[in-house]
């Protein structure tokens, strides 16, 4: 049974549905799909820009799918029995939320499909569903291996190496060495939103068994891997810069550094209060748009 959440509250319940639709969120969605464009543009010159816009809207769809099916199955569980600003508790209508899903899937596939037959060519769709797999065994039944810990290391894959590498061949139908370093920039970037995510519910997590990795380190020890987690991100683009797989226009992603700073810092001071930490997951975000945008333009260059 949902608790009384005070979404009945007519301003409570316009800022609970922007906190659900969660539109900075999507950025999530756009940069695998930016940077694999922009290295395909570094290496050929050019882009076919229906296929980017094509192959955006599609990763946008997939993303929404994710997002509502993650309430569901979230909603199954009992583990959002707190969050206010989960889709199915404002609504109330599970089915239709997964009907919602679905739709947006099959329009995302389609869309990817329309790629992969216009270049006749099937490796564009083949790792979008893997990416789609990943995703459903993240979160859905029998798997649900985010409630195992598992959730991370697919979000990796799923945005980094494949989301990467599938727009770069979208556009150039070969791969590169350049592919492989923004995959590891764009991976670890997109997992620590969603490692920052599990510090303000720990408590829910415990409770419904889901053993995140937060939960199986401890607040603290999760608290001091973040600078680790970050400092590999511009390890990466040091060493890429330093063997010209990307040109020297990509150190703009050290912009970002007072991002990571804060994220690393207001997570560090207050790792195990969790009604501070309920936004945590937004300087993430502010910090995964801030090093694609960088990324992505610098590649342009």
């Amino acid at each position: 049974m949902v608790k009384d959440l005070g979404i009945t509250n007519p301003a409570r319940s316009r800022k609970l549905w922007m906190a659900a639709i969660k539109l900075p969120m999507y950025s999530v969605a756009i940069m695998p799909i930016a940077t694999g464009t922009a290295i395909a543009y570094r290496q050929n010159g050019a882009i076919d820009l229906g296929i980017f816009l094509t192959f955006l809207a599609s990763a946008i769809l997939v993303l929404v799918w994710e997002n509502l099916c993650n309430d569901v199955f979230d909603a199954e569980t009992g583990i959002d029995v707190n969050k206010a600003h989960s889709v199915v508790n404002l609504t109330g209508q599970k089915n239709l939320i997964l009907a919602i899903a679905n739709a947006c899937l099959i329009l995302g596939i389609g869309g990817v499909l329309a790629i992969s037959w216009i270049q006749k060519d099937a490796i564009v769709v083949s790792l979008v569903a893997i990416a789609c797999f990943l995703g459903y065994i993240y979160q859905a039944p029998p798997f649900r291996l985010g409630y195992q810990g598992w959730g991370e290391v697919l979000c990796f894959f799923a945005f980094g190496p494949i989301g990467v590498s599938a727009a770069y061949y979208s556009q150039s139908q070969s791969f590169d060495y350049a592919c492989i370093a923004a995959a590891l920039i764009v991976g670890v970037i997109t997992s620590l939103i969603l490692f920052c995510s599990h510090f303000n519910q720990v408590a829910d997590d415990l409770a419904a068994g889901k053993r995140s990795p937060v939960v199986k380190l401890g607040t603290k020890r999760s608290a001091q891997l973040l600078p680790w987690l970050c400092g590999f991100v511009y390890a990466i683009a040091v060493l890429a810069i330093t063997t010209q797989l990307f040109p020297i226009w990509t150190a703009s992603i050290f912009v970002s550094l007072p991002i990571a700073w804060k994220l690393c810092t207001f997570i560090g001071q207050n790792h195990d209060r969790a009604e501070l930490l309920l936004n945590c997951r937004f300087i993430a975000v502010a910090l995964h748009f801030a090093i694609g945008l960088c990324l992505s333009i610098s590649l342009i260059f």
